[in-house]
């Protein structure tokens, strides 16, 4: 007996479509972080991130950095200070995504609470 085949409506793939590009940009364990502690502190330099990131290795913050500025989620700025000083920034764009931090913050609260005080 053969399998009927199940097809996606147009709606419902292009939504698919859309939560693997979410999935892809946010993709590892930082960027996430990286965005949350940007948008509440609107403006960070590459060590004050790194500070609150914890436990992130200067390598990979700044490969991490460098994926979400080519995908126009941050803004680099280099101030002309001695010594240089380099800010991270949201863009508008990235500043699009609070909404799924928010709901990923709530939901992990809500994990938290249900696994540990039951």
């Amino acid at each position: 007996m053969k399998k009927a085949k199940f097809e996606l409506g147009e709606k419902c793939l292009r939504q698919i479509r859309g939560i693997k590009d979410t999935n892809q940009l946010l993709s590892g364990k930082w960027k996430s972080l990286i965005i949350s502690h940007l948008y509440y502190d609107e403006t960070l330099r590459f060590m004050d991130l790194k500070r609150k990131t914890e436990d992130i290795a200067p390598k990979v913050l700044s490969k991490e950095l460098k994926e979400l500025e080519l995908n126009k989620l941050i803004k680099r700025t280099v101030k002309d200070t001695m010594p240089i000083t380099v800010e991270y920034e949201l863009t508008e764009f990235g500043k699009g995504l609070h909404s799924v931090i928010k709901v990923m913050s709530e939901w992990g609260i809500n994990y938290r609470e249900q696994l540990y005080n039951k």
